[in-house]
């Protein structure tokens, strides 16, 4: 019963699209937990750039069944469009992607409301994608959400879709002082992507429960970081869901024994997107220049991402909330520039060392790292193949880490290509 979870260990954009891709070749079964598509997973294959926010990375190999649990929030617009983009790069998609019945549908009045909810003074501003995740998975918890199940009785979804858009005009006229929608607009929009999406509809709880039975290889993908778990992130600036590795349980329907492995994957940095603290954040020329030289801007949204030095309160305290069993170490290469490369081991907060990550967002946002500074190896690493090979100060890097963390390093990218890997 081999079941892998790959959970992002930072604040997301931790380059898991690259890993779950690699591991994807030896998988039966890829499945994305939670999100939608507010995140952006991307892989470099033979000079052809994928982004994918829907569909599961293992979708560039053949012989892999890709599946978007109950726990997603699906919109059927950037579905069918992501659909579509895969296929005219000649990704067969028919017959290998199944969809939950269970999972929840993101409307036009969801990314409305969440764009007008993100820029009204009215609400905190959190910095959201826009892309209508949290007023779904709001409309989710509050019992009032529709999914894919409904798509196939017409009645019973129009009188839900009736009933949700006059709810959504309420809050639009009264709150927000906007225009009304319209119900029949939402239905025409609606109309096309669905009947697209219908066949790949199934029960894939029971689909994966019989492929465990069966021995089968299952990859569970999560979406985001750790530190933006609805419960165990860096609330209120969090996502709506939970891409710990407890929640590939609750967004794939398989049980918590069946899991084997978790595998954290992290930067050689540290990077965020949007708001919220970042203990670690260079708002320098140096935290410039591993912006340019690792090309961190949003996959999804363009916008360029926040970048610091690696925190290893961030690391344990992910190692620990997910039970990683190992690590995968991403753009490695980055670090290549460095003379000097600094590591955040604890935080300093109105004059007391701390060492385990806080849950209040204020002491948070005045904590100051305390580094360690240790020697970079000043030269180019992206030919490398072997772990062995690298240079000695990159392995004392990765050594250094490991040890802190207590977690073992199973591989390292030093390149976005699926051949700059190291398995070690």
């Amino acid at each position: 019963m081999p079941v892998t979870v790959v959970v992002g260990a930072q604040w997301g954009d931790e380059g898991k699209g690259k890993i779950v891709d690699i591991l994807s070749a030896d998988m039966d079964y890829v499945v994305r937990y939670q999100g939608g598509a507010n995140a952006g997973h991307t892989i470099n294959l033979q000079g052809n750039k994928f982004v994918l926010h829907l569909i599961p990375s293992g979708i560039l190999h053949p012989q892999t069944v890709c599946v978007i649990g109950n726990g997603v929030v699906v919109d059927p617009t950037a579905l069918l469009d992501e659909i579509k983009l895969l296929e005219e790069q000649g990704i067969q998609v028919d017959g290998r992607l199944k969809i939950s019945n269970r999972a929840h549908l993101i409307f036009p009045y969801h990314k409305l409301l969440d764009q007008i909810r993100e820029a009204s003074s009215v609400e905190q501003r959190i910095g959201t994608t826009g892309r209508g995740i949290g007023p779904a998975y709001s409309d989710k918890v509050n019992r009032c959400g529709i999914r894919m199940t409904d798509l196939f009785n017409q009645k019973s979804m129009d009188e839900k879709i009736k009933t949700r858009v006059n709810a959504v005009n309420e809050v639009l006229q009264n709150i927000y002082q906007q225009s009304p929608i319209a119900v029949n607009e939402i239905r025409q929009q609606f109309k096309k992507s669905s009947q697209f999406i219908k066949p790949f509809i199934t029960d894939t709880a029971l689909l994966l429960h019989l492929a465990v039975e069966q021995g089968k290889k299952i990859l569970m993908e999560g979406a985001q970081g750790t530190l933006l778990d609805v419960d165990h992130g860096t609330y209120p600036f969090v996502t709506s869901s939970s891409p710990v590795s407890a929640g590939a349980c609750l967004g794939s329907g398989i049980g918590p024994t069946k899991i084997n492995h978790v595998l954290g994957v992290v930067k050689a940095y540290t990077t965020r997107v949007g708001e919220g603290p970042f203990p670690t954040e260079l708002r320098d020329r140096e935290g410039e220049r591993l912006r340019e030289v690792g090309q961190e801007y949003g996959a999804t949204t363009g916008r360029p991402r926040r970048c610091g030095w690696f925190d290893l309160v961030v690391a344990r305290y992910a190692a620990r909330v997910n039970g990683l069993t190992s690590l995968a170490i991403t753009k490695l290469d980055v670090l290549d520039i460095l003379d000097e490369i600094k590591v955040c081991t604890a935080y300093r907060y109105q004059g007391e060392t701390i060492e385990e990550f806080p849950a209040d967002i204020d002491v948070l946002q005045e904590c100051q790292p305390v580094y360690e500074i240790l020697p970079g190896w000043k030269s180019t690493i992206s030919q490398i193949k072997k772990y062995d090979s690298l240079p000695v100060q990159a392995k004392k890097y990765l050594e250094y880490l490991e040890t802190k963390i207590q977690v073992p390093i199973s591989m390292v990218s030093v390149g976005p290509m699926r051949d700059r890997t190291i398995i070690k």
